[in-house]
């Protein structure tokens, strides 16, 4: 058994779709309407049959009500890990993206925060080397 796909909600999917791709520097994996429902995911060009991540339109009053107690309480909604997060932070940073946290060290390890700009926290991780 293994995950294969995981959802984050996002309040704009067209916009959410340019930040995962122009920022983050994810592949556009899947998108295809069903009348008024978008499936629409991303993928790490690292590994294009991976894990994907669904932009999850937040239409849903649950859904909606999730999204925005996570940021509220500055909880992200999705965490990344890398081997270089100071190299991400400053090539994400350089797209124009807007961090709540630089590269801080914590216990086990360095974890930067930012904004998806589609109601979402999100970190990304590198974890220490023991």
């Amino acid at each position: 058994m293994r995950i294969k796909l995981t959802s984050v909600y996002v309040n704009d999917q067209e916009k959410a779709l340019r930040f995962y791709t122009e920022a983050m520097g994810f592949t556009k994996k899947a998108d295809f309407s069903n009348g008024p429902f978008r499936w629409l995911t991303v993928v790490s060009p690292e590994d294009p049959d991976g894990t994907e991540l669904q932009l999850a339109l937040n239409d849903n009053p649950a859904a909606k009500a999730y999204q925005e107690a996570r940021f509220a309480q500055e909880q992200p909604a999705v965490m990344f890990f890398t081997e270089d997060v100071k190299g991400d932070y400053e090539r994400i940073k350089s797209r124009g993206a807007e961090f709540t946290m630089p590269p801080t060290e914590v216990t086990g390890s360095t974890i930067a925060i930012l904004n998806d700009t589609c109601g979402n926290l999100i970190q990304i991780t590198q974890l220490a080397r023991w």
